[in-house]
């Protein structure tokens, strides 16, 4: 019965966990979908009570997951000035200026790149807004060109496309050919999805350093693998004003892989504490004697308050047991909404719930990332 009346309840009341459909999660957790996800608000008497309390224990426990957020001490060395960039070629593409460089992320690592210019930047005075694209897991850096870039560079914004570092890291590695254990040699525990936040700062840096590019107007764009960033991105990259996830399948332990060694790396030990009681699974299911994780992703959507946040969902199902945002990932999104209600910006945040599929572009799926940016950071 009260699966039936969890089915019948309006999307914008749901606040129920995602049932567990990866078949390969270390925490399989039968009967997650019954439980409530845990409020963010509950206890608060204003928005004073979100910064000075609330907020800071969330993020503390963030950290603690996910290693930090910055390099540190003798870490810094690996970087240096992202303005040394490496020109590959220039192409006229009417509207724009379509330029391949590689970009420093570190000193012995360039990352292939498209910088989109449109031709406003030659005439206008006023510095344009910015947009950081990422790419899923299987086409290469290029493909957002086709998906979003080239109708936000007819539109007046610079673009900027790019992948995660595990679908091209040093030496050639990948997700599955080592880049997570790169990673860690090189800087200790920093997991993957954090140093994606950092790859995404040192891309912002950049296109702060372009003259015709305004700073306080930078937005940022992924599918699949690259909205899975987004997520981070927006909870802990104060670079960017608007961010879309496009279908990352919010729940932590839903139907897709967050648990992955190249994601959240659940089940390695932390160094210092080389037990299985001290993992990220462990952080994430603080009470594992009941069903589901008393830590989701609903937290670091509120902690992306009051930055602009759009989710865009390929499922209107029950349970799609795949990598789209479906029916269940309304409960989390609530949640969110929730914090930013408490702070009067409710608007800004969004769930755009679409049936168009695990895809980067449809007829649903455009208009909702097209309308948040020309809200949020406006082109022309």
């Amino acid at each position: 019965m009260l699966l039936l009346a969890l089915l019948q309840a309006a999307p914008d009341q749901r606040l129920t966990q995602h049932r567990v459909t990866s078949q390969n999660s270390p925490a399989p957790e039968p009967g997650a979908e019954k439980q409530t996800i845990p409020s963010l608000v509950e206890g608060l008497r204003g928005p004073n009570d979100w910064w000075k309390k609330r907020r800071p224990q969330i993020l503390a426990h963030w950290m603690k997951i996910l290693g930090k957020l910055e390099p540190e001490g003798r870490d810094k060395q690996w970087f240096g000035d992202i303005r040394k960039v490496r020109i590959v070629d220039k192409q006229d593409k009417g509207e724009y200026t379509r330029i391949r460089l590689d970009l420093p992320i570190e000193q012995d690592f360039y990352q292939p790149h498209l910088l989109l210019v449109p031709k406003t930047a030659e005439t206008k005075k006023q510095r344009l807004p910015a947009v950081v694209c990422w790419t899923s897991s299987t086409p290469d850096y290029q493909m957002p060109e086709q998906w979003w870039g080239e109708w936000l560079a007819a539109r007046g914004y610079v673009v900027l496309t790019s992948w995660s570092f595990i679908r091209n890291y040093r030496d050639g590695t990948a997700a599955r050919t080592g880049a997570a254990e790169k990673l860690y040699e090189r800087f200790g525990r920093w997991l993957p999805m954090a140093k994606m936040v950092h790859d995404a700062r040192r891309e912002a840096a950049y296109l702060r350093s372009l003259p015709y590019v305004d700073g306080k107007r930078l937005g940022f764009i992924g599918f699949s693998l690259g909205a899975k960033a987004a997520v981070y991105v927006a909870a802990f990259a104060p670079d960017y004003q608007a961010v879309v996830a496009l279908d990352p399948h919010i729940a932590v332990n839903g139907g897709t892989n967050w648990y992955a060694p190249w994601y959240l790396d659940w089940l390695r030990p932390w160094p210092q504490i080389p037990t299985p009681e001290h993992t990220v699974l462990s952080l994430l299911n603080t009470d594992p004697k009941r069903p589901g994780f008393e830590h989701d992703h609903h937290e670091l959507m509120a902690l992306a308050a009051p930055k602009a946040f759009l989710l865009i969902g390929g499922s209107q199902a029950e349970d799609t047991g795949g990598d789209s945002d479906d029916l269940q990932s309304w409960g989390y999104f609530n949640r969110a909404k929730e914090v930013y209600a408490l702070l009067g910006m409710p608007e800004r945040i969004a769930f755009a719930s679409t049936g168009d599929g695990h895809q980067a572009n449809g007829p649903n799926i455009d208009p909702a990332w097209q309308g948040w940016f020309e809200r949020r950071l406006g082109g022309r």
